[in-house]
């Protein structure tokens, strides 16, 4: 679709032209692929590290499924679950805390399954309404951390309504999971480093790690997959599916490395991926990823001064480029820094679960 369009309307090629409505610069993609290729070790690294937690002798691409740490899961109440809560997210200051707080009190929040109810979470609502989450809490950590994923997107929504007009009062895909997402790191920060059982500790280490693993390394192939296809096309050379599921294949033995047998079966994995049906959309689970990722850290280390740009930023709503609202609130997403930091974070993880393992 985007080579049609980069054709009819004179755009150097089809990403540009999928961008060029949010003004996004089309650096902001090829520094992501630069950045996860040049960090790619990094992945091996973990691969490497699961292969031997695992104690296997040979490694398959669906043993990456496999938990390396099993920690029975405790009962934690819808009550306990928003304490918790409460207390990973203080970093973010009174205000935040306040408009959390009353969300849950004013009934934001459908909390239990129920008949007829559909799965998962969401957050939705509209300009003049209250935000609201539909939620099925069964009294997990996993639980308690999308409870903060909704709330981010929620409170992003509340801040964005307040402070603009009808025409602004909602953001675009590229920001959505930021605010999400800056909850859950600030929330599995706080966990990590509270949490005096080794076990745990490496149990919430590896939850962390696994989201970036999932969140950036693995979107970041399927990005490269969907900018290989399209450029090729473009260069008008035909692809067919023989072709792709070969070009998934070498991705796949690139991304993972050779501590893994990446199993013909994978080849043709690219079909089932609804995504792709919506060109260079997965791209921007990474860079949300990597957002929120380098809004956590400022938030941590720098205190007021980062939570007052980060307040901001989840006001301006739409009024605002999203790539120019994240630069305002201190997020430079046109640079590599923000990606190189959540890879630096990776490695720490690692670091962290070799260090604990030595304990046990």
């Amino acid at each position: 679709t985007f080579n049609l369009v980069a054709k009819i309307r004179n755009y150097s090629g089809p990403i540009e032209a999928s961008l060029s409505p949010n003004n996004i610069p089309v650096a902001v993609y090829d520094n992501s692929l630069d950045t996860i290729n040049e960090g790619i070790s990094s992945l091996h690294r973990y691969v490497d590290l699961k292969k031997k937690l695992l104690k296997l002798e040979d490694l398959h691409m669906y043993d990456l499924y496999v938990p390396i740490i099993d920690v029975p899961d405790e009962e934690i109440s819808f009550d306990e679950g928003v304490k918790l809560a409460l207390e990973g997210l203080k970093p973010l200051g009174e205000e935040y805390l306040t408009i959390f707080g009353n969300g849950v009190k004013e009934g934001w929040i459908d909390i239990y399954e129920n008949k007829g109810k559909r799965s998962g979470a969401y957050s939705s609502g509209a300009y003049d309404t209250a935000p609201y989450i539909l939620l099925n809490y069964h009294g997990n950590l996993r639980d308690v951390s999308t409870l903060v994923h909704e709330m981010g997107h929620s409170i992003h929504s509340y801040y964005a309504r307040k402070n603009q007009p009808y025409v602004y009062g909602d953001y675009t895909l590229f920001v959505a999971e930021v605010a999400s997402t800056t909850n859950e790191k600030l929330l599995i920060h706080y966990q990590i480093e509270k949490e005096k059982d080794p076990m745990k500790k490496l149990y919430l280490a590896n939850q962390e790690l696994e989201q970036i693993r999932t969140t950036v390394f693995r979107q970041l192939m399927f990005a490269e997959f969907e900018k290989v296809t399209h450029e090729t096309i473009q260069e008008g050379t035909p692809m067919t599916g023989e072709d792709f599921s070969a070009l998934w294949l070498d991705l796949n033995k690139k991304y993972f490395g050779e501590d893994i047998i990446v199993d013909e079966e994978i080849e043709i994995e690219w079909a089932r991926i609804p995504h792709f049906y919506s060109d260079f959309y997965v791209y921007q689970y990474a860079t949300g990823y990597a957002a929120a990722s380098a809004f956590a850290e400022m938030i941590l280390k720098d205190g007021e001064e980062a939570v007052e740009k980060y307040l901001n930023f989840l006001k301006t709503g739409g009024s605002n480029y999203p790539v120019e609202t994240l630069k305002m609130a201190g997020v430079d997403m046109t640079s590599k820094a923000p990606l190189e930091a959540t890879i630096r974070r990776f490695n720490e993880l690692i670091d962290l679960i070799e260090k604990e393992m030595d304990k046990i």
